[in-house]
This record gives C-alpha cells, structure tokens and sequence, in this order.
C-alpha cells in the first residue's frame, strides 16, 4: 500500500517535473524535481536491507545523485559541472555496489564489450560539442559505463535471485540510455524530447534500483 502510494505520487511529479521544464525556470523545475528524487531515497527506507553492506552503499548512491539533480536544475554552468561531479561519484558507488557481488566472467566481459563500444559511439557524437567540458565528459562516459558492466556480472551471480539480478540489470541500462538524452540536451539540441523522453528513464532507473537494494541477500 504504501509502495504503491510511493509510486503514485513519484508519477505525479513526474508528469508536473516535464511540464515545468517547458518553461526552463530553475524554481519551477526545483519544486516537483526535488521531491521526486528525494521519493527515491523514500524507496529505499520502505524494506529491511537483507545485506546492509551493499544497502548503504546503493543509498549513497541515491544522495549522491539526488544532489546531482539539485545542481543540474540550477542550469548554471558551474552548477553544471558540479552535477556532473555528483553524478560521477553516485555511478562510482553503484559500481562499487554491484562489483561487490559480481562475478568475473563471459557476462561481465560482454557488458565491458559492449558499453565501452557504445561509450565509444557517443563520445565521437558528442566530442564535436563539447569545448571544454571535454575531460569531465570523458570520465564520466567510462565510469557510467564501468557500472553497467558492473551490473552484468552481478546478473550472473546464481545466489542472487533472478529477480533481483534482472531488475539491477535493468535499471543500470536505463540509467545509462538516461544518460544520453542529458548529454543531448546539454550539449547537442535543447528539445522537449529529451526531457520527456530522458526523465521517464532516469526515474524507472533509480527506483528500480532504490527498491532492489533490499533484496540481495548477505
């Protein structure tokens, strides 16, 4: 029940978070965005960690990335910046999150294939636009991928339930394909699509995760 309240009002705020970012007014945005990230740290507080280790390490994450919000909707370069930085660390603590319980091997080695290739793709996109943001942008490229692979070998562990593996799976890609609508938005063309597209990715993908946290065994 209150899960599902969770849910419901996240998407109301959502609906309102796109809405206001029509106008491009910082407060405005604040006011539903605010909220709606601090849901996903609600998430997190409504089940018993089972393995406090990686709990806390998948909830530093969420405040991390919660700041990451904060600062972005200021739209100031500077701030910019340090939301980039913000998000740089919470993918860091995710990694680390879900290195903890990975396992090394042909799942792991796909997942580094493949995101580090398509990381190789959108940085050739990207790199024309970028100026001198691009060393941040950079780093920030191989770390979010470094979590997606993360996130695959932790799908190949066998003593984390399936659901557990396919959720944290799914909610790591998300976030990545998130990702890539900011990035497009920032520093490519400024269009409703990425908002109304973007937004929707990045809020499955943090509470997918927030709520997984919870369910990995110890």
């Amino acid at each position: 029940m209150i899960i599902g309240s969770v849910i419901g009002l996240a998407l109301a705020l959502l609906v309102g978070l796109i809405g206001a970012e029509k106008t491009e007014q910082p407060k405005r945005i604040l006011t539903f965005k605010t909220p709606l990230s601090l849901l996903f740290i609600v998430a997190w507080t409504l089940q018993p960690a089972r393995n406090p280790g990686f709990a806390a390490m998948i909830l530093t994450a969420l405040v991390f990335c919660l700041g990451g919000d904060v600062l972005l909707a200021l739209g100031s370069p500077k701030t910019f910046l340090l939301g980039l930085v913000s998000f740089l660390l919470g993918h860091v603590m995710y990694a680390a999150a879900f290195f903890t319980l990975g396992q090394v091997g042909p799942a792991m080695a796909a997942g580094m294939i493949l995101f580090m290739a398509a990381g190789v793709v959108v940085w050739r996109w990207l790199e024309p636009h970028l100026g001198d943001m691009q060393t941040p942008v950079l780093a920030y490229i191989v770390i979010i991928s470094t979590m997606v692979c993360a996130a695959a070998g932790l799908a190949a562990n066998p003593a984390i339930p399936c659901i557990t593996r396919a959720t944290i799976l799914i909610g790591a890609v998300l976030f990545y394909l998130s990702d890539i609508f900011v990035a497009r938005q920032r520093f490519v063309v400024s269009a409703l699509l990425n908002r109304a597209a973007g937004l929707p990715l990045y809020y499955s993908a943090q509470f997918l995760l927030a709520f997984s946290a919870a369910w990995v065994p110890l």
